[in-house]
């Protein structure tokens, strides 16, 4: 048994609802608080004085400075298993180059399907790793990483074995999904449908068997999946037994309409939603998770995250970490700058980072400091809890515990 303490401040996170908005004064805050822990697992939560007298055998793991204890952020949006980069795509675009010139010039998604096919999953692990590393060390403690850089049997169940390999190497948890409707393949030789059916008939057996994922993702656009194809494929991977979450909305809409009638987990991306969309997710139970990373790498706008709030939607917020869109990979940073642009009460980002991306995820053990969950913990070097956004992200954390580890 082991305490920990005491801190300056503990936002627990705990009793706060899993949709709509929040205000600040809606935060218990704990001051000179302690986490008694076993085994990875929270036992106490409360004054740290208390706890002590109440628990004198337990080992002390003394905090001598300020600091303010958050649980462990939730990422549950990522793309970071892949090789290469696409400096050269960003280069492009911020010379004012589009979407459609750089894909000619031999850039966009299938420049890293190219890089990561020649990677071997043993590169593909190590380079993995140290993305996830890099996210633990910033109090990133659990972490989703798509597959989707393959677009074949071979190279998609590469990329998930590197990440089941990567998961067992770090303290941070990896959550698989796999992304095998990131688009048609270019080497592909047929349609939309006969590609989706050999995914469902001849990869999703194999990723199902060997364990690798149970989560299930698409791109919908018309550049990529369109709406009908997703629907028939998501609905047959569900019947499958997969969770399903959707790229939904990023230029065009017609994703979130999907995700929700297909019963997704989550929708993601939804920087084009309007009144309709965000009502549609509101009175649904699909988490809408905002990706400002790819909006900052893209230079577009945001996702509507107040108005999806207002309306009483579960907001998540991830990093679509990825070489492409995303490439900067810094989940606090981006949720700060997005909350000074949408009007997001510290409140709403810190459940958007915590509990409620673990439901996006549909793991309910993590997210709030409180008995039996696990000690996914982070601290930052700061006695009021205001500061960690007042500094945009440039304020990291402390110290980091992984408790499941």
């Amino acid at each position: 048994m082991k305490l920990t303490g005491p801190f300056a401040q503990i936002l627990p996170l705990d009793g706060l609802p899993l949709k709509g908005a929040l205000r600040d004064e809606q935060l218990r805050i704990i001051p000179n608080g302690g986490v008694l822990t076993e085994d990875g697992i929270i036992l106490a939560v409360g004054d740290f004085n208390d706890l002590r007298k109440a628990h004198p055998s337990a080992q002390t793991e003394e905090i001598t400075t300020p600091l303010v204890l958050l649980p462990g952020f939730v990422d549950c949006h990522t793309h970071i298993c892949f090789g290469g980069n696409r400096a050269k795509d960003y280069s492009m675009r911020i010379a004012g180059k589009s979407y459609l010139e750089i894909a000619k010039a031999g850039g966009g998604i299938w420049d890293t399907v190219t890089q990561t096919r020649l990677a071997t999953e043993q590169e593909l692990t190590n380079t993995l790793i140290q993305r996830a590393n890099r996210h633990l060390a910033e109090g990133v403690t659990t972490i989703e990483v798509k597959s989707g850089y393959g677009l074949s049997i071979h190279e998609e169940v590469k990329q998930l074995r590197a990440i089941k390999a990567a998961s067992a190497q770090t303290k941070a948890k990896l959550i698989s999904t796999c992304l095998a409707a990131h688009m048609v393949p270019k080497d592909f030789d047929g349609s939309q449908e006969e590609y989706l059916n050999i995914v469902l008939n001849e990869l999703l057996p194999v990723i199902k068997k060997e364990e690798l994922s149970s989560r299930v993702d698409i791109f919908i656009e018309q550049s990529a999946i369109n709406p009908e194809n997703a629907l028939t494929y998501l609905s047959k991977a569900k019947a499958l037994g997969f969770d399903i979450t959707v790229h939904a909305d990023q230029f065009t809409t017609g994703g979130s309409k999907v995700a929700v009638e297909v019963g997704a987990v989550s929708a993601d991306h939804l920087e084009a939603s309007g009144e309709t969309e965000i009502k549609l997710l509101a009175g649904s139970n699909t988490v809408a998770v905002a990706l400002p990373g790819a909006s900052l790498g893209l230079g577009m706008n945001y996702p509507p995250a107040r108005k999806l709030l207002n309306d009483g939607a579960c907001l998540a917020i991830a990093s679509d970490w990825n070489p492409g869109s995303a490439p900067m990979g810094d989940l606090l940073m981006q949720a700060a700058v997005m909350s000074a642009a949408e009007k997001l009460s510290a409140a709403e980002v810190f459940a958007g980072l915590t509990y409620r991306a673990a439901t996006a995820l549909k793991i309910s053990n993590r997210g709030i400091l409180a008995p039996g969950m696990l000690a996914d913990m982070q601290a930052y070097p700061c006695a009021d809890y205001r500061e960690i956004l007042y500094y945009q992200g440039k304020m990291k954390s402390d110290s980091v515990w992984a408790g499941w580890k």
